[in-house]
């Protein structure tokens, strides 16, 4: 008899056992997904309350600063009048501006290019947090502090 409860509970604890590493790949997820990010943004803007709302259901920990003055905002980042959007976001050291999907800024942040940030120049209809008929494509660019840009991704 003692050795069918030991049998047991050897597969009772096995099976916990395979239990919790089920679940680690779950945890570490959920800590990887646990990234800061600052987003400054007009008060009163609504694409701009999509995209972060987007951005912290794709796991990041979102702080807003709203301002109603953003120009000092994208010259203190280095973002150059050919990149502005509505919003500046800033995440683990990059500049983030306007409507980037969160896809490609866990790209950006997984391979840590040497790269000052990401835009979406303007306020493109079909990018994340300006959703509407008639998407358009648009072109999602890295940019350095001397305002070089490269195409990072297209959508």
């Amino acid at each position: 008899m003692s050795e069918s409860i030991s049998r047991r509970a050897l597969l009772a604890r096995g099976s916990l056992f395979a239990a919790g590493l089920m679940g680690i790949p779950h945890l570490l997820r959920a800590a990887l997904r646990k990234t800061p990010m600052l987003v400054y943004k007009d008060p009163g803007c609504a694409c701009c309350e999509q995209w972060v709302t987007l951005m912290r259901g794709s796991g990041f920990v979102v702080s807003v600063r709203n301002t109603s003055d953003m120009a000092p905002i994208k010259r203190r980042y280095q973002v150059g009048p050919d990149l502005v959007s509505c919003h500046t976001a800033l995440v683990e050291g990059y500049v983030i501006e306007g409507h980037v999907p969160a896809d490609l800024v866990q790209k950006l942040l997984r391979e840590k290019p040497k790269t000052l940030g990401l835009a979406v120049p303007g306020m493109v209809t079909g990018s994340p947090g300006m959703e509407g008929p008639n998407p358009q494509r648009y072109e999602v660019l890295s940019f350095d502090a001397k305002g070089k840009t490269t195409v990072y991704a297209r959508r």
